[in-house]
């Protein structure tokens, strides 16, 4: 029998009981004994509802210390999938058919997913929030069927965690999590980030996102420290829940990052007190530019991760002091390998794919039939990514193999290309992504936001990218937008960005410039 070491409920069982656990953003909430009171009697109610560890349950509700409490609660009972709040019901309804699921537990202020729940004819349970922050009830509006086994405790190798992949350009995959994925890169984060129970995370990360359970409020409980979740990611509030939850860490995407950044000047006086040891940035790609006034507003270690859903999130991360966003760092855990694409491993500092293998990475997509074949080799599992090792075991990324824009032959990374805009002192926000060529196949686009009280013309600002760029890799088409479309973590995605644009490729041909000299 493998040891329970390797459970959530594990990670839960040592922290002081006096501790505060989860909690807003103005430290109210939970401590550790509370919370354990919560998880039991929430696991009573689930075994009295007919449910065992091999069900799986469904989680529509918006973020908070209640959603945190009751993720806790069902990733030591059963399989847990959590869904977007904002999801359509047509999408809620798609999520509960591929993932089986047997119960729904949503909020009034959801109704999309408790149509869905009545479509799909599945259970449904009512989270009602009590006074005490982190605190709920359950109601049970209706059943889910009768238990089909006998109630049982997970092992390391029943699936806690059930996520659909974004689905951009395919059908979503679906990723089961084991809990022993969850718990290796659980410790993973803690380590890298040595934390203790005297830190607090403000957590700003949503929480149907591997990030912010993992990073957030798994690590914060595996180490007996206190998390405190922000209702949502509000830029504008950021540096008053800073204030009043005494953070001493954050985590979230590098666009979060952009947003706190802008805010900063004015809020001199929080920046002037705040408890802040590190920041932490993943998900995405964080460019030197963001970094260098990360670092500099705020006065302490920036840490660059490396994670994706399959991995349980952190394969990498910079250790502190971070001294350099250069590369994502050294494993955290899984065997990280490049592969070039014949199977064959390449040797350090080649680029390649970036693959991965371990005890940490998922047994295998669920759905659909047939992905996996692609998905590993010889035995690794292959992320998509492109980079490579330094002598170190540091891992470099160059970019999303799917995302490299082919030019007539040439492989451009769109990082590269943002990274050039940023340079530009109007420039807010750059995305870079592929357009339709007939000639090329592909040319390169760019949509901008331009800073507040800021003017630029597109010749202009190209002309400073060229200082960095060679003339192939400048963009030929140049978008000004108010706002760049994200997926709901925060993540761009750039297949796909012209249509989310809302334009077609005949509106942007009056921007091209071949010549920005």
């Amino acid at each position: 029998m493998e040891s329970p070491r390797l459970t959530i409920a594990y990670l839960l069982a040592e922290a002081d009981a006096q501790t505060l656990a989860v909690a807003d953003t103005s430290r109210q909430g939970l401590t550790y004994r509370e919370l354990r009171a919560l998880v039991g009697r929430t696991h009573q109610i689930l075994n009295g509802s007919g449910l065992n560890s091999r069900d799986t349950v469904a989680v529509a509700l918006r973020g908070g210390p209640e959603t945190a409490a009751l993720f806790t609660a069902l990733m030591t009972y059963c399989r847990v999938a959590p869904l977007d709040p904002a999801s359509t019901q047509n999408e809620n309804a798609f999520a509960l058919r591929d993932l089986g699921a047997k119960l729904v537990i949503t909020s009034s202020d959801v109704p999309e997913a408790i149509r869905a729940a009545e479509e799909c004819g599945v259970g449904r349970m009512l989270l009602v929030a009590q006074p005490s922050p982190g605190a709920f009830e359950l109601q049970c509006e209706v059943p889910p069927p009768p238990r089909s086994s006998p109630p049982s405790v997970p092992g390391p190798n029943d699936v806690a965690l059930l996520l659909h992949t974004s689905g951009t350009t395919a059908r979503p995959k679906l990723v089961p999590l084991t809990q022993r994925n969850l718990v290796l890169s659980t410790r993973g984060v803690a380590g890298t980030l040595q934390l203790s129970p005297a830190d607090t995370c403000l957590s700003v990360m949503p929480l149907f996102h591997v990030h912010g359970l993992v990073a957030g409020l798994l690590a914060s409980l595996a180490t007996g420290a206190t998390v405190c979740f922000a209702p949502a990611f509000k830029a504008t509030a950021f540096f008053s829940w800073l204030d009043s939850s005494q953070a001493t860490w954050y985590t979230a995407v590098p666009t979060m990052h952009q947003a706190i950044l802008a805010r900063a000047r004015h809020n001199m006086d929080v920046l002037g007190r705040n408890k802040l040891r590190f920041i932490r940035s993943c998900s995405s790609t964080l460019y030197p530019s963001v970094y260098d006034k990360l670092r500099s507003v705020f006065g302490v270690p920036v840490l660059n991760a490396y994670g994706m859903t399959e991995a349980a999130h952190q394969i990498a991360s910079v250790r502190l002091p971070g001294a350099s966003c250069a590369t994502v760092g050294p494993s955290s855990g899984p065997e990280i390998g490049i592969m070039d694409g014949n199977g064959k491993l390449l040797p350090t500092g080649h680029v390649g794919e970036i693959v991965l293998r371990g005890a940490q990475i998922m047994p295998g997509y669920l759905q659909p039939e047939g992905v996996n074949e692609s998905a590993f080799c010889n035995g690794w599992f292959r992320t998509g990514d492109e980079g490579l090792q330094e002598s170190d075991g540091s891992v470099c990324l160059v970019g999303r193999l799917k995302e490299m824009i082919n030019c007539g032959g040439t492989k451009i990374s769109p990082y590269e290309v943002e990274e050039a805009l940023l340079n530009h002192p109007a420039v807010d926000q750059a995305v870079v992504f592929g357009w339709p060529d007939a000639m090329l196949g592909e040319s390169v686009a760019a949509a901008i936001v331009v800073r507040e009280d800021c003017q630029v013309e597109a010749r202009d600002l190209l002309r400073v990218a060229a200082q960095r760029l060679s003339r192939r890799k400048l963009p030929q088409r140049v978008l000004f937008v108010t706002d760049i479309p994200r997926g709901p973590t925060g993540k761009l995605q750039r297949i796909g960005m012209a249509k989310r644009l809302g334009v077609a490729t005949s509106e942007l041909t009056h921007t091209t410039f071949p010549n920005p000299a």
